[in-house]
């Protein structure tokens, strides 16, 4: 594949790996018309920290072995309540259910554009690790 990876494409994907790995309630925020730090936050949910922990682990291996990219930074709180990872581009908040409502990051962003589920399933279908998982 020789297509260039672009910043909604890489928010895509990272979504689509979170979604397949049981992350919950994944959002994917066009935040690049209010913002300078970053083009896109992908935000999703996990029961308990240790989902928030592995969800993080994993997402950083599949995008360093997908596409050689490490993040510029990742942060966490002491007990795996709220992970972030910062690709720059794409930032993304993994959060125990617990401390997404209380952060409501969806509402402080709320003038930022939305991509739908569908939508963003649909652009990252050739990153899927499950063969049928669309057709």
């Amino acid at each position: 594949m020789t297509e260039e990876l672009t910043s909604y494409k890489f928010a895509c994907v990272i979504a689509r790996i979170l979604d397949e790995k049981i992350a919950s309630n994944i959002s994917i925020l066009n935040i690049s018309n209010v913002s300078s730090f970053a083009d896109y936050f992908v935000i999703c949910s996990a029961q308990t920290s240790t989902q928030v922990k592995s969800l993080t682990e994993n997402l950083s291996e599949k995008i360093k072995n997908t596409f050689s990219r490490l993040p510029l930074g990742k942060e966490n709180d002491a007990k795996n309540r709220w992970n972030l990872i910062d690709y720059g581009d794409v930032v993304v908040h993994i959060l125990q259910d617990d401390e997404r409502s209380t952060y409501a990051i969806e509402k402080f962003w709320s003038h930022a554009f939305s991509i739908p589920r569908e939508t963003w399933l649909k652009e990252s279908v050739e990153y899927s690790e499950y063969e049928s998982v669309e057709k």
